[in-house]
């Protein structure tokens, strides 16, 4: 059965044209993933097709009204598919790839409703949402690209999408930590040229460089991330290890980051 969204916007457009390309649309063209792309405006009742309104108390901006998203989730509840309905706001839980992993797991549809202007009615909030998510400590003009990330993340995650299921498992955070450095041809490049383990065919020796290569970028660039990190003991070592070798080429003391193990 193939993952499912839906997705609630007042600008389809901008994303069944993400949906059309590369490597989301083979997967929906492929029944791995099925995508409903819902026109709010569709759900309203006057004749201006109004989905937003000026807020109560007054300020700047428009906020969402509640009746067109009651009629949207009523419409696509007629079904009786379960659905989880996630709106994406500035306000809501950051998204992460556990999250990610969780969705491709739900065998629910996912419902992603795009927030625009100042926000969406309270009532909206408190009546018709399961979860809010935001997908970075940042303002878009809409949860469009939300969306789209959302949907983009969880795909590549589903048996079949990837080309190399080794990929998903392989990347950024999937780990727990960043990923490895990546080298193509040709060898040698304006100096600079691939690591002679890289050549050597001694899958052993590769596999240590790259876990080793991937805990010394995420020390360096997102050490955060080594707290929560599935850590083995030789990973551990190498960390101390790295640690001290940073603490005597400074002459000071560690920062604060890298201690600990």
């Amino acid at each position: 059965m193939a993952c499912g969204f839906d997705v609630i916007t007042i600008f389809p457009g901008m994303v069944r044209a993400y949906l059309g390309e590369s490597i989301i649309k083979r997967a929906i063209q492929g029944g791995l993933l099925d995508v409903g792309v819902h026109n709010l405006r569709d759900f309203t009742k006057d004749r201006h097709r109004t989905t937003d309104d000026y807020p109560y108390g007054g300020g700047s901006g428009m906020v969402m009204k509640v009746e067109p998203l009651h009629e949207a989730l009523s419409a696509l509840r007629q079904d009786g598919t379960p659905r989880l309905t996630v709106l994406l706001t500035p306000q809501g839980r950051a998204y992460t790839q556990q999250t990610a992993e969780r969705f491709a797991a739900d065998e629910r549809r996912i419902v992603l409703i795009c927030g625009r202007y100042e926000g969406i009615d309270e009532r909206a909030r408190e009546l018709l949402v399961d979860e809010e998510l935001s997908i970075g400590d940042y303002v878009l003009t809409g949860g469009e690209l939300a969306s789209l990330v959302i949907i983009d993340s969880v795909a590549r995650l589903l048996p079949g999408v990837l080309g190399d299921a080794e990929s998903a498992r392989e990347e950024s955070f999937t780990w727990g930590i960043l990923d490895y450095p990546h080298y193509t041809r040709p060898p040698e490049f304006l100096g600079r040229t691939v690591p002679d383990v890289l050549l050597s065919g001694n899958h052993r020796d590769i596999a240590q460089w790259r876990r080793r290569e991937a805990l010394r970028r995420t020390l360096q660039r997102r050490p955060d991330l080594l707290e929560k990190a599935d850590l083995t003991v030789e990973d551990k070592r190498f960390l101390r290890e790295l640690c001290s070798d940073r603490t005597k080429s400074s002459g000071e003391d560690t920062d604060e980051s890298y201690k600990g193990y």
